[in-house]
């Protein structure tokens, strides 16, 4: 009589255990905490923001904080966005983010795919090179990057106040340029192969066969490279130093010391509101670019 195969597979609780009513109370308690502790992590700070805004700024600066407000104050809302003007910010920091993310899709696409369908020479060296620059930190590059747009090589631009200096260092992103890439490695090169025997040229097969298979990931880029402007601080404030060409996260930064506690929070709420939109209605396209890995058909 032949031996049942043995599982390799490894879980916190054993298999043989879930079959008991004691193991799987202890398999919902262990998922049910994890769960709680990792939601309130994330949620309190969103909330403590939230409700913050809607203090008035004496209880704001109470050392004994109550988990609610003791008087609500929506007028804060209201006041952060017509006193200081948040709307222009706003504005400033759309065109930087589009704008960069317009840039991004150009660079990054043709990129991946040139290394995964054109097959350059020394494709994998120049991947390779692309990808050690992950490694290194955010800091190491800030000086070699604000020296390139003050005085660009060639044409010997200074692009300090203007959005090339935001849209030019964010085109060439290496993990979007790497995620688009291992998703058209997944692309039958027969799709390819048909539409170039239809007369397509190389051009015409990225826009006509591979970009409407790739809308998961481009999605997932996009978001991304909106995400990824939209947050900066650090280098916004380096190279846009003009106040009226801001963005919300510098302005915030600049105008803290003339505006009430309130009135702050308001405006950081307001202005991490279109990235939580933006998670909530995408986060399927999220995960269904970072997972897909086949095509179907």
């Amino acid at each position: 009589m032949a031996a049942a195969p043995t599982s390799t597979e490894r879980t916190l609780i054993a298999p043989t255990e879930m079959t008991r009513r004691t193991g799987r109370l202890l398999y919902r308690f262990i998922l049910g905490s994890t769960l709680v502790g990792f939601t309130i992590a994330f949620v309190f700070p969103l909330y403590w923001m939230a409700t913050g805004a809607l203090r008035s700024s004496g209880e704001l600066a109470d050392p004994n904080p109550t988990p609610l407000p003791k008087s609500f104050h929506p007028e804060a809302y209201t006041d952060a966005w017509s006193s200081v003007g948040l709307g222009h910010y706003f504005l400033n920091t759309l065109i930087l983010a589009f704008g960069a993310l317009f840039f991004q899709l150009v660079v990054d696409v043709s990129a991946a795919y040139a290394l995964s369908k054109l097959r350059p020479v020394l494709g994998n060296v120049v991947l390779g090179m692309m990808l050690a620059t992950l490694m290194l930190p955010v800091s190491a590059l800030l000086v070699p990057t604000y020296l390139t747009v003050v005085d660009v090589p060639i044409i010997h631009a200074n692009l300090i106040n203007s959005p090339w200096a935001i849209w030019l260092p964010a085109t060439a992103n290496a993990f979007n340029i790497f995620i688009l890439k291992r998703f058209f490695d997944q692309i039958p090169a027969e799709l390819l192969d048909s539409a170039r025997i239809d007369g397509a040229g190389t051009l015409r097969v990225l826009v006509s066969v591979v970009l409407p298979l790739s809308r998961p990931v481009l999605a997932v880029v996009s978001i991304f490279a909106v995400v990824g402007v939209w947050k900066d601080f650090l280098w916004p404030m380096l190279v846009l130093p003009d106040p009226a060409k801001r963005p919300i996260t510098v302005a915030l930064n600049a105008l803290a010391e003339d505006m009430p506690a309130n009135q702050l929070l308001a405006g950081m709420v307001m202005a991490s509101i279109p990235l939580l939109v933006l998670f909530l209605v995408f986060q399927r396209h999220i995960i269904a670019g970072l997972t897909a890995g086949s095509l179907k058909g």
